[in-house]
């Protein structure tokens, strides 16, 4: 599959044919309907974790791939950290 930025990850994650992910979706679509979530709140539900469960799929096909590039996953949240710090919070 491509974008117009370019070739997507292969395979793209999640699968659109994930039983998780229409899960995800139906409960999302159920809230929504039963009033429980605003159509924006379900939309957040299911595309925070519909992009969780493509994270877990990747990782679980991918073993040993880190998917951030050059920097190391603690490298990464060592950055965060430090950035946490300069506003003034504590996030270690």
């Amino acid at each position: 599959m491509t974008s117009p930025q370019g070739p997507m990850p292969a395979p793209p994650f999640p699968d659109p044919q994930s039983a998780v992910l229409k899960l995800v979706i139906d409960n999302a679509i159920n809230a929504m309907r039963s009033g429980e979530a605003t159509a924006e709140d379900a939309i957040l539900h299911a595309a925070v974790h519909g992009w969780y469960e493509g994270h877990i799929q990747g990782e679980d096909s991918c073993h040993g791939c880190d998917f951030r590039g050059e920097l190391s996953k603690q490298e990464d949240r060592d950055s965060a950290v430090e950035l946490g710090r300069d506003l003034g919070e504590d996030l270690a």
